[in-house]
Parts: C-alpha cells; structure tokens; sequence
C-alpha cells in the first residue's frame, strides 16, 4: 500500500514539475525568441529580395537559424522544445514571410528553353506530317476500295 501512495506522490510530483516548468516558459520564452532570434531573422530577410523569400536555397540558411535559436532559448531557459509557443512563432513567422510561396517552398517558373522546346515543337510537327499524310493519300486514291 505504501508503494501505491509512492507513485502517486511521484506522479504528483513530475505533474507539478512540468505545469511549473511550461507556465515559466510561457511568460518568458515568447518575448526572448521575438527579441532574440526574430529580430535577426527579420534583418537576414530585409537584405534579401521580397521576391527571393520563396526561394529555399536564398532563406534555408537563414531558417535554420531562426530554428536552432528558438531550440538555444528554449535549452537555456530549461524550457521544453518544440512546444506550442514555437508553432504559434513559425506559424506567424510563415504567414508574414512565406504566404506567397508553393507548398515545395520553390519559386515557380518556365523550365529552360531546352526542355520546353521539344514539347513545344514536336506535336507541331507531327500535326503538320499527319496533315501532310491525309492530303497525300486522299489524292491518291486509286488503293482505296
């Protein structure tokens, strides 16, 4: 019997522990990843071209960045990561930065001219030789029973 008060009392205790541990996060983590890592993120971003913020290659350095610091902030504040507060950070960070961007995060564009030529100049092609090809067998139709 004294072993089930045991593990309640533990149970209790890691319970407590936790709700304490997330409500000082709660108050303090937010205002320290705006203040510490947003601010630099927003600097890397404004160097860059708002056109350049959909590409993956231009902001991947970047992100990471913006990432392993809200995990740096959340180490030193013994705060768990992730956690609901770091959803809430990079869903506004996505909704003010990356609104505009495909979901595969790359800028869309036409493919090279040497793959979207033969696409393009093919089916001309085999149009006008069928074309050619119905023309030519209705002249001749001498075959044709």
């Amino acid at each position: 019997m004294a072993s089930v008060s045991w593990r309640h009392a533990l149970f209790f205790l890691v319970v407590v522990n936790l709700s304490v541990l997330t409500m000082a996060c709660s108050s303090h983590y937010g205002n320290a990843i705006e203040e510490f890592c947003l601010a630099k993120f927003k600097l890397d971003m404004e160097v860059l071209d708002q056109r350049q913020w959909c590409s993956w290659e231009d902001t991947v350095e970047s992100y990471g960045e913006l990432t392993n610091c809200t995990f740096l902030v959340a180490l030193k504040m013994n705060c768990f990561w992730p956690n609901q507060m770091v959803d809430e950070f990079f869903i506004r960070v996505h909704r003010h930065y990356f609104h505009d961007c495909s979901l595969s995060g790359r800028l869309l564009h036409d493919p090279p001219n040497r793959i979207l030529g033969p696409f393009i100049v093919v089916p001309i092609l085999v149009t006008l030789l069928m074309t050619a090809l119905v023309v030519w067998r209705s002249k001749r139709s001498e075959g044709i029973v």
